[in-house]
């Protein structure tokens, strides 16, 4: 079977970002976008979910942390989906638990075709390693709506923003790699025969 991969060239005033993705990857990822925490997440995110990613932004940093933070989850969704096609033979739904010490975050995905998302990370902090809390969630936020996926991201416990964040992005990744699993089956999983 060809892997499945994906181009995305994202070009806007505030950003440039260039964007290699394979879905049958082996979670080989180099993320540069200019924010260290972001890299740290989405790097976890590809080698859990065993995508193989490169990304490359170069944003507005100067201006702020939330058009880097958006647009690189934008381009990471988009990636998705143009890897995905047609979607047919894919698990479509996946969901998962992630733990990172005393934080436990759940995750559920499905890749519907149908964007819609509900976030709930739970952060008490402002900043974490020079991204605004509020722009993690809208990471995983704007990673559903550009893969047209319904995604559900709780974290259930945990003291440690860090840790919570963590959870939340590695059992987003478990949730994603069931969810883009070959089935053997060439047929789209939908009743309606498309998603």
């Amino acid at each position: 079977m060809n892997p499945r991969t994906a181009r995305v060239d994202r070009v806007t005033r505030e950003t440039r970002i260039e964007l290699d993705l394979c879905l049958d990857g082996r979670g080989d990822a180099d993320v540069s976008s200019g924010i260290p925490f972001l890299d740290h997440m989405l790097t976890a995110l590809a080698q859990h979910a065993s995508f193989d990613l490169r990304l490359r932004c170069s944003g507005d940093l100067e201006v702020d942390d939330h058009h880097t933070a958006e647009d690189c989850a934008l381009a990471l969704g988009a990636g998705i989906d143009r890897a995905l096609g047609e979607r047919g033979g894919i698990a479509r739904f996946g969901h998962a638990y992630a733990p990172l010490d005393e934080a436990l975050a759940r995750s559920v995905v499905d890749l519907s075709g149908r964007p819609h998302h509900q976030v709930d990370l739970g952060l008490r902090r402002d900043r974490l390693g020079g991204i605004a809390c509020e722009n993690l969630g809208h990471v995983l936020r704007s990673l559903a709506l550009a893969s047209r996926s319904t995604l559900h991201v709780d974290v259930l416990r945990g003291d440690n923003d860090h840790h919570r964040v963590e959870s939340a992005f590695k059992a987003t990744a478990l949730a994603l790699r069931q969810a883009v699993a070959r089935t053997g089956d060439p047929r789209v999983p939908s009743t309606k025969g498309v998603l």
